[in-house]
């Protein structure tokens, strides 16, 4: 039988990112918990983590552990606070893709708070690599993410699918056109978004039609790159749902990428109860609502 303390040291590695900061989060020494770590591998027969200077990964077998130990530590604070009569407020950690507009998660924040639901909500941004990383080892519920083929394993909702196109300022010459070939902007600079999950093919598109331009900006914030396109800083390629005052949003003309945006579900969330739950309900309905009103009247 595993002690429950064991699971506990073990989903503080994952948690906390190494040893070090997983003892002091569970508060015992650091041999301590390593020597805790080494008797739960010992019982299991199989390596739990890679461990390296910087930082410790977990194995395959890990993997399948740290799904089964979240949801049995879930289950012991629920009998806890059902048995001794404590009414906590349940929670849901929900991951939101950071190419995600922020006035969508500022009007989500809003509506949550005017509806008063009684259940707590962590934010986790990040990218889909990092998104996806969070979901299996069970550091968030759900995420607000890319559906893709390869996501095995999970169960997921699809909310949305759209294309990407120009922003473009409101005086900039070519503003006043619907599409626009690749190759006109030869001359234009170019504001790289380093977090789009589509950075490298519109790189390579651009390439493929003789364009090399400038790049006068690189950013990780939707909300600056857009107020640099709007001063004239320079033109950018940006999912559709991005909007903003000042700014036109001209197709590329044969830029053929989608992408669908959904609700990604971690392995141990039971994801029909949080598909439900009124938090995302009200996020599901706020991305609807965005959606309708983007739309050309």
């Amino acid at each position: 039988m595993i002690d429950r303390y064991l699971l506990r040291y073990f989903l503080a590695v994952i948690d906390q990112g190494n040893f070090s900061r997983a003892a002091a989060a569970c508060n015992v020494s650091q041999p301590t918990l390593s020597a805790g770590i080494a008797k739960l591998e010992a019982h299991l027969k199989r390596t739990l983590f890679h461990r390296s200077n910087r930082r410790v990964e977990l194995t395959e077998a890990g993997a399948a552990l740290a799904r089964h130990a979240r949801r049995i530590e879930t289950e012991f604070l629920t009998a806890e606070r059902e048995v001794g009569g404590v009414q906590d407020q349940p929670m849901l950690r929900l991951g939101l893709l950071a190419s995600i507009p922020g006035e969508w998660v500022e009007h989500y924040v809003e509506r949550l708070r005017a509806a008063g639901i009684g259940e707590r909500v962590e934010l986790v941004g990040g990218r889909e690599r990092d998104l996806l990383e969070r979901l299996t080892r069970g550091r968030i519920d759900v995420a607000l993410t890319l559906l893709r083929p390869d996501q095995e394993g999970m169960a997921r909702e699809s909310l949305f699918s759209e294309g990407y196109s120009l922003a473009m300022a409101a005086h900039h010459p070519l503003a006043g056109e619907a599409v626009i070939e690749g190759e006109r902007l030869a001359d234009n600079a170019m504001i790289v978004r380093r977090h789009c999950e589509l950075l490298s093919d519109t790189s390579r598109w651009f390439t493929a039609r003789g364009v090399r331009p400038f790049f006068p900006a690189r950013t990780t914030s939707d909300d600056q790159a857009l107020r640099l396109v709007r001063a004239g800083l320079g033109v950018t390629v940006m999912p559709d749902c991005f909007r903003a005052e000042g700014l036109v949003r001209p197709m590329l003309a044969g830029f053929p990428f989608t992408r669908e945006i959904g609700l990604l579900f971690a392995p141990h969330a039971d994801a029909q109860a949080l598909a439900n739950r009124p938090t995302l309900t009200v996020l599901k309905d706020i991305i609807n609502g965005e959606r309708r009103a983007a739309e050309p009247s």
